[in-house]
């Protein structure tokens, strides 16, 4: 399956996954936020990794923002969604507690990866900003989802439970902001 989006006028397909790539790590703040926040009380023993995790997303964001300042492009339409949706993921799951936050974490960070290998292998001979870009993340992101899996052990139960629901709104959301 390739990357297909539905570009503005002059817009580049590395403009757009720019622009959804910046969006998404929003809201993955949001998600950490909120997880952190509750798992002072919920998950004591996993805040120091939601704060490396939440610097780490910070830094994304940041450098997706450089990106489209270099461009000259607006952020995504669906940005403040993206948040709004990762504070409410984040809530909800940061009150479930400890597995519930990791196996979050797994299916975000599988689906967020496989999209960023597949606009990396498009993007990497045609637009070497955008790759750039995406390799700088990629790394950290695995990382991420490295560290919930071990976190995460034999746990069955969440796992079952949220990984249809993420993964579908998640790919829900990047499609979204690749075509709208």
């Amino acid at each position: 399956m390739g990357l297909t989006a539905r570009l503005g006028v002059g817009e580049t397909l590395g403009d757009r996954v720019m622009k959804v790539d910046h969006a998404g790590e929003h809201g993955a703040i949001c998600i950490y936020r909120a997880q952190r926040w509750l798992a002072r009380w919920r998950a004591p023993e996993m805040v120091p990794e939601l704060e490396h995790f939440l610097r780490h997303e910070r830094g994304h964001r940041a450098l997706f923002d450089a990106e489209l300042q270099r461009r000259n492009r607006r952020r995504c339409r669906s940005y403040h969604w993206c948040g709004i949706g990762g504070f409410i993921l984040g809530g909800v799951t940061g009150l479930a507690g400890r597995n519930a936050i990791a196996a979050t974490t797994v299916v975000i960070e599988r689906v967020v990866l496989h999209h960023m290998h597949e606009q990396l292998r498009v993007l990497e001979n045609v637009d070497l900003h955008a790759a750039a870009t995406l390799r700088c993340v990629i790394s950290e992101e695995q990382e991420h989802h490295d560290l919930s899996v071990r976190r995460l052990g034999r746990s069955l139960f969440w796992p079952k439970l949220i990984d249809p629901i993420v993964s579908a709104s998640t790919e829900a959301i990047i499609w979204l902001g690749m075509h709208l």
